[in-house]
């Protein structure tokens, strides 16, 4: 059978760091780029008879997300120690937790070609970071340095139910989880640092059946093209092994990002490989109501339901809503403009136009704008009167951006302001069309590509402070039209 005789199936294991200051079990710093191996001490290195400390706020943070997404948050979650030997766990075991996590089945709803889906999140569990091994050019050969920064950095791992069927949804999925993380204030979202990452569990199964096939699992996948692009290569490898009488096997593979495959990395372990037993250092975890109905009260408005309330409520579509709520503080902006801005619409084209290109050439966040919401409401109250062009709003907006001077005075200083005079404009008029009485006999001889241009002529004569709307108007009055 071909490939499109096959159901790809999939479900995502997302990784989050969580957005502490200092680690899960002790007191280091989880900023990134320092030096290697200076965010350290004993009870990240797993030093012998040191104990971990737990932070709160990794648990504040575990519940605001599983509320988020609607799972049933446990009163009771216990820690347990997952073995393994790998050169960047020191302690050759990771606490996490295992068969009682924090947080069970919640849900995420993505859009498709075919309409709204539904997700299912299994589960939420706690747990700290591996270090990280760097493979340095200039170390010796076959050599791997280790750096261990990251150890101990609190992670959120949500897994999903296998309800993903092809790629695109896969990729869907993530956007959208990252989305509702970073609302939250929970996860920067940031793949290429590795702060939010993933790895898919893939198979395929022919179309119509009910039984999944055998699943390959696809490790640390840090971009949304990459995850596509694995996807898709490892449906497809499965498929030529079981057209070709193989057997899928069970393992761990990664994504070679060079040749553009998915190889081999090691076969993958079932959960007794793994020796799961209790963690002994730590106490089960108790979630009180008070601390859920504390995460409950702080949970924001979430992208889905913001960018509906966009639609609605300012009458935008579904394009420019999804742009302007993909990140919180700029939807917060958006809506503290269209407090004073005459048209929404507008509003949101200045935003996703040369707001947009501004705010990246000039290298300003948010955070660091000179200027205020009513001023940019002010500006767009002057093009809707006609007091200046859009071209020339696009020079006040700049100048706005870099001095946080008032549109008004920037109009003024910069002399902006359109002529919308009837009878300054008419005079203007007047004078071209006598000039270009040929030109005129042309367009009423059925020529109406010579229109444009009169329409240049007369804002040439204007230095192009002639009202638009004006001078087409008084135009079509005099040609006839």
């Amino acid at each position: 059978m071909p490939l499109s005789d096959f159901q790809t199936v999939i479900g995502l294991e997302v990784h989050a760091q969580l957005l502490t200051q200092s680690k899960i079990f002790c007191g280091c710093s989880t900023a990134f780029g320092a030096e290697p191996n200076h965010h350290t001490c004993p009870v990240c290195l797993g030093m012998p008879g040191v104990l971990p400390v737990l932070n709160q706020r990794v648990v504040e943070y575990a519940v605001r997300t599983g509320l988020a997404l609607g799972c049933t948050v446990k009163p009771t979650s216990v820690w347990s120690r997952k073995n393994y030997f790998y050169p960047d766990l020191p302690k050759g075991y990771q606490i996490t937790q295992y068969d009682q996590p924090i947080c069970e089945w919640g849900e995420l709803v993505i859009d498709t070609p075919s309409g709204e889906k539904t997700v299912r999140v299994r589960r939420i569990h706690l747990e700290e970071d591996a270090g990280k091994s760097v493979h340095d050019a200039s170390a010796s050969a076959g050599q791997s340095l280790v750096d261990l920064n990251r150890a101990g950095v609190p992670l959120m791992e949500i897994v999903s139910e296998p309800d993903l069927r092809d790629a695109d949804e896969a990729v869907e999925y993530l956007k959208a989880l990252r989305d509702v993380l970073v609302y939250l204030g929970v996860n920067d979202g940031n793949l290429e640092e590795g702060s939010f990452r993933c790895d898919a569990n893939v198979s395929v199964m022919p179309k119509g059946s009910t039984t999944y096939g055998q699943r390959c699992e696809l490790k640390n996948l840090n971009s949304f093209r990459f995850l596509k692009q694995a996807i898709e290569y490892e449906a497809a490898r499965q498929v030529d092994v079981l057209e070709s009488g193989g057997k899928v096997d069970q393992e761990t593979r990664l994504w070679d990002v060079n040749k553009g495959i998915t190889r081999s990395m090691r076969s993958k372990e079932d959960a007794h490989d793994y020796r799961y037993f209790p963690e002994p250092d730590l106490q089960p975890l108790i979630v009180s109501d008070a601390l859920r109905d504390s995460q409950a009260k702080v949970l924001p408005e979430l992208p889905r339901a913001k960018r509906t309330r966009f639609m609605g409520e300012y009458g935008l579509p579904a394009y420019d809503a999804r742009i302007l709520t993909a990140e919180r503080p700029l939807a917060d902006f958006f809506e503290a403009c269209a407090a004073h801005a005459p048209d929404a619409k507008k509003l949101s084209n200045l935003f996703l136009g040369e707001f947009s290109r501004l705010l990246k050439d000039e290298g300003t966040p948010l955070s660091a704008l000179r200027f205020t919401p009513a001023q940019l409401g002010e500006l767009l109250a002057t093009v809707e009167k006609g007091t200046v062009s859009a071209n020339a709003a696009k020079d006040v907006l700049g100048e706005m951006f870099r001095t946080g001077r008032a549109p008004a005075d920037i109009i003024a200083e910069k002399g902006l302001a359109q002529v919308s005079d009837v009878g300054a404009v008419e005079a203007v008029v007047d004078d071209i069309l006598a000039k270009n009485a040929g030109e005129v006999e042309k367009y009423k001889a059925g020529k109406k590509s010579v229109y444009g241009f009169f329409v240049g002529q007369v804002m040439k004569a204007m230095k192009g402070k002639g009202n638009p709307g004006l001078v087409n108007e008084l135009l079509k009055k005099k040609l006839g039209d």
